[in-house]
């Protein structure tokens, strides 16, 4: 029995109803303390027994995009390791992989709080965290203590041709770590190129690959950098610093027409950019049961923030299919959003998404979710024919 679906889940939700957020930090304060204890045998053993409870090892999962073998497909998404604290824990959760961050320039508190809410009908959440973090500094200053804290440097730097391979893994896994970078609020959106380009100058030597997110909705004026001008400049900016070295993507928002999403997979492909990440939170409100948030007795229609969550999984996947058929499957995806289950990551993937992301499901479905969805991938792999996870990407597209 799944005793954080029946036990844990019930109690913290509905009984005690812990604010989302204070959850969230307690989560990642005791993560962070093993995480610094990594070198201590007793917290060494017990994770060890995490990534053998929670992980699943196949072949069949295996795949190499951009240089890196991802072990599986399931990552952890941004938003939930802001800082990079427990960037050593995740692979133990038997993640293929994680994305840290958002990170921005400069560190910032984000939006007043309350500002993260679970809408427990709708398996969602709405959060309008505002990118409330110590700053790509903070991170790369935690990055660089870790390396030295390690027997061994916890990242090398390596030819972008060569795959990531055992030696160069993160607590002892191999594990590609992903950062997220995002705009500081008090940066100008004329002035976003320079603030990007500072966070990735900073971080560039310990992110295994770049994100550059331009779909959050709760920064002022962000979304605005969709547009093709404006992202145009960005990706300059940070691919002349780059010079084709480090794998760089761009994440967007569900909320695109699709003659938008047209312009920017033809910036992807200008700019060499390795993937897109489809998507980010939705600012739609249509369909929740959710009407009144409990927190503020506000209608759900006049709280700000994204919703994440089931509530944006089939635009999501709208969305993976749209980029795959206008790339014909060259320009790798990762699939985010509304992943709960084996069949929910088996449609993305079939949609066309090489990689996915879960956060919010993960939240709901408790830590066993991770081991579940690669379990049935797997099945799914036997049910197909396909040898790989890399030759099922797209297959849904097929006619």
């Amino acid at each position: 029995m799944d005793i954080y679906q029946f036990g844990l889940r019930p109690l913290l939700f509905s009984v005690l109803k812990a604010d989302a957020e204070w959850l969230h930090n307690r989560t990642l304060q005791v993560l962070e303390a093993a995480d610094r204890s990594l070198s201590n045998p007793a917290v060494d053993r017990i994770l060890s027994q995490f990534h053998q409870s929670l992980g699943l090892q196949d072949s069949r999962l295996e795949q190499s995009l951009w240089g890196l073998n991802f072990k599986n497909p399931v990552g952890l998404a941004a938003g939930f390791d802001k800082n990079g604290v427990a960037a050593g824990i995740w692979a133990n959760f038997g993640f293929g992989f994680a994305e840290l961050g958002t990170v921005t320039s400069q560190p910032q508190p984000g939006n007043p709080q309350p500002r993260l809410f679970r809408l427990s009908s709708d398996s969602a959440a709405l959060n309008r965290m505002g990118f409330n973090n110590q700053g790509a500094a903070a991170m790369a200053a935690r990055f660089e203590a870790r390396s030295k804290r390690a027997t061994r440097p916890w990242r090398e730097i390596r030819p972008p041709s060569v795959a990531k391979s055992a030696a160069d893994s993160v607590a002892n896994f191999p594990f590609s770590i992903g950062i997220n970078l995002g705009k500081s609020k008090v940066t100008p959106l004329e002035d976003a190129p320079a603030d990007y380009l500072e966070s990735f100058k900073l971080l560039k030597d310990w992110g295994d690959y770049f994100v550059v997110n331009i779909s959050s909705p709760n920064t002022p004026g962000l979304r605005s950098l969709q547009d093709a001008d404006r992202l145009s400049t960005i990706l300059s900016v940070l691919q002349q610093e780059n010079r084709g070295i480090k794998p760089i993507l761009v994440k967007i928002a569900p909320d695109l027409e699709w003659e938008a999403i047209g312009s920017i997979i033809d910036l992807a492909k200008t700019y060499q950019l390795a993937g897109i990440i489809a998507t980010n939170t939705t600012i739609r409100r249509d369909g929740l049961q959710t009407q009144i948030l409990r927190e503020t007795g506000k209608l759900i229609s006049e709280e700000s923030g994204g919703i994440s969550g089931k509530p944006v999984r089939d635009r999501s996947t709208e969305v993976i299919r749209f980029i795959w058929e206008q790339t014909k499957g060259e320009l790798p995806i990762v699939g985010v959003g509304g992943i709960f289950t084996a069949d929910d990551a088996w449609e993305k993937i079939a949609a066309g998404a090489s990689l996915i992301q879960v956060y919010t499901g993960w939240v709901y479905e408790g830590p066993w979710m991770v081991r579940r969805i690669l379990e049935g991938l797997v099945k799914k792999l036997g049910e197909q024919g396909f040898n790989s996870i890399s030759e099922a990407v797209g297959s849904g597209n097929i006619r």
